[in-house]
C-alpha cells in the first residue's frame, strides 16, 4: 500500500467561486504512480469545499442563487458575526457543499460516471486558503 499527498492553494478574486479542479486532481493521481486506490480530495478550511458535478456555467450560477437564498450574505443575520467576523453565511454555505469528496482510483485514472467533475467552492474568498489530496492505493 503507497500514499501520497499534495496541496493546492487558491486564493480567489471573488467572494464565492466555483473552480474546476479536475485536471490537477488527475495530475496528482499519475505523480503518484498508483493504480488502484482512492483518492480524497479535502478543502482545508472551514468556509471552502470541494464537491462534484457538472461543469456547467448555468448549474453553477443556480447553485450561487441557491445557496444566497438559503443562507445569505447579510453580517447583522448571524450570530458568528459577532465574534467579529462577516462570513456567517459562508460557513452554512460550506456545511450544504460538504467538505469533501472521494472517487475511486481505476487503472491510474479518476474513475467518474458521465459529466462527473472535482470543483473548489469558495464561500468567503480572497486570501488564502488550500485543498489537500491524498491518494492511496497500490
Amino acid at each position: 500500500m503507497k500514499s501520497y499527498r499534495k496541496e493546492l492553494w487558491f486564493n480567489t478574486k471573488n467572494r464565492i467561486e466555483f473552480i474546476n479542479i479536475t485536471d490537477e486532481v488527475q495530475k496528482a493521481v499519475k505523480e503518484s504512480g498508483i493504480k488502484e486506490g482512492l483518492c480524497l480530495v479535502n478543502a482545508m478550511h472551514i468556509t471552502a469545499s470541494v464537491f462534484i458535478n457538472d461543469d456547467e456555467k448555468g448549474l453553477h450560477e443556480d447553485y450561487k442563487q441557491w445557496l444566497e437564498w438559503l443562507a445569505p450574505h447579510d453580517p447583522s443575520r448571524y450570530k458568528h458575526n459577532l465574534t467579529g467576523e462577516t462570513n456567517g453565511d459562508a460557513h452554512l454555505k460550506r456545511q450544504v457543499m460538504g467538505r469533501e469528496v472521494v472517487v475511486a482510483i481505476t487503472n491510474g485514472e479518476l474513475d467518474f460516471g458521465p459529466w462527473e467533475q472535482i470543483f473548489y467552492g469558495e464561500f468567503d474568498g480572497q486570501r488564502p486558503k488550500r485543498v489537500l489530496i491524498k491518494i492511496i492505493g497500490e
